[in-house]
């Protein structure tokens, strides 16, 4: 798990440049590699539960090749936006070739936009957090960073967190709740924390306006630079990549919850509180993410680090594959209901 393993993820915009460069049917690349070769790959290739030993550990976090693999997302993410930009506003695309550079684009931008910008917005520096809101951007979910740090992060595995999916609940509902859920709660929480330094929300200090003018001056860039229609296929591809993002908050969280302490409290988020999968493409494709207990249990914990928990609920198989069981509700259901764990289990860390 070198740092150039993780540069696997760069095959999906390669694919969908590929796609967008060659046109017609080739633009089923992406989608094919994603949906298609990946979960057949996951079903048959390892999904190993060791863990980085201290020594490892420490290695990694001084390793500045595990930062460079990300920050490659920022130039690739926004090549491909003006490419995509570029083939629609000289009219090389259309009927069902745009949809299918927008799906293409879309899927970059859920694995790299929105991915990468999770990722660094959890960094403690600000200039790391500034990249993130950045390529967050380039999906149109800038307000990801305020949600999903101050909100899910505070209120997963509760009934209040929008991005908590209920046991029984069809993702394509889920997709309404959350979205529209997760948005409004940004604008709460920037809300509830000016109002505690006595201040108006309506000010540039709240971020969630400087947010919202950021991805604005980027849709009037891409308009003035390719035209509307570019402009709205990058809206469609952002869509996308939202919809991926909320298809995996579905899955990460289904059917688990906290329980209230004797005084009302909720008790501490564990690994038992997130969905784990150790598919080794998933882990690779997605920063460690499916490793998601332990990002939840320790969110400051850099990707390059994230652990295995036997407390934690094994998904059946990784991410993409999910993605495609999620989107038939009753057969998730019918895969995912007996795997809810009944009762807590005790923390043990697998020895690497």
């Amino acid at each position: 798990m070198q740092p150039i393993c993780y540069s696997l993820v760069y095959i999906v915009p390669a694919f969908a440049t590929a796609g967008l460069l060659l046109e017609g049917p080739w633009l089923a690349l992406a989608p094919a590699l994603v949906f298609g070769i990946i979960p057949i790959a996951e079903l048959v290739f390892p999904a190993p539960t060791a863990n980085p030993d201290a020594e490892e550990t420490k290695s990694r976090l001084s390793n500045w090749g595990y930062d460079a693999v990300i920050y490659m997302a920022l130039p690739v993410q926004f090549g491909l936006i003006a490419l995509l930009g570029s083939l629609v506003s000289s009219g090389a695309l259309a009927g069902f070739e745009i949809l299918g550079a927008i799906l293409s684009v879309g899927l970059s931008c859920g694995a790299l936009g929105i991915n990468v910008g999770h990722e660094l917005g959890h960094r403690a520096d600000r200039r790391q957090q500034l990249a993130g809101k950045v390529i967050l951007s380039t999906s149109l979910y800038a307000h990801f960073f305020i949600e999903h740090n101050r909100g899910h992060h505070a209120r997963v595995a509760t009934d209040e967190d929008p991005a908590t999916s209920r046991k029984g609940e069809w993702v394509q509902a889920f997709w309404f709740r959350s979205l529209i859920g997760g948005y409004l709660s940004a604008w709460k929480l920037e809300a509830v924390r000016l109002a505690r330094r006595g201040q108006s929300p309506w000010t540039w200090s709240n971020e969630m306006i400087r947010l919202q003018l950021g991805q604005a001056l980027l849709l009037l860039a891409i308009f003035a630079a390719f035209g509307a229609q570019a402009m709205l296929a990058f809206m469609g591809a952002s869509l996308v990549g939202a919809l991926l993002l909320e298809t995996v908050n579905y899955v990460e969280h289904y059917g688990l919850r906290r329980e209230r302490n004797d005084r009302g409290k909720w008790e501490r988020v564990r690994p038992a509180h997130s969905w784990n999968s150790n598919g080794i493409l998933g882990r690779l494709l997605l920063f460690e993410l499916t490793r998601h207990s332990d990002h939840h249990a320790y969110p400051k914990r850099p990707y390059s680090v994230l652990r295995h928990f036997d407390e934690a609920p094994q998904l059946p198989t990784g991410y993409p594959g999910m993605i495609l069981l999620a989107l038939v509700p009753p057969l998730f259901f019918a895969v995912m209901h007996p795997r809810i764990p009944r009762k807590p289990v005790t923390t043990k860390i697998q020895a690497a």
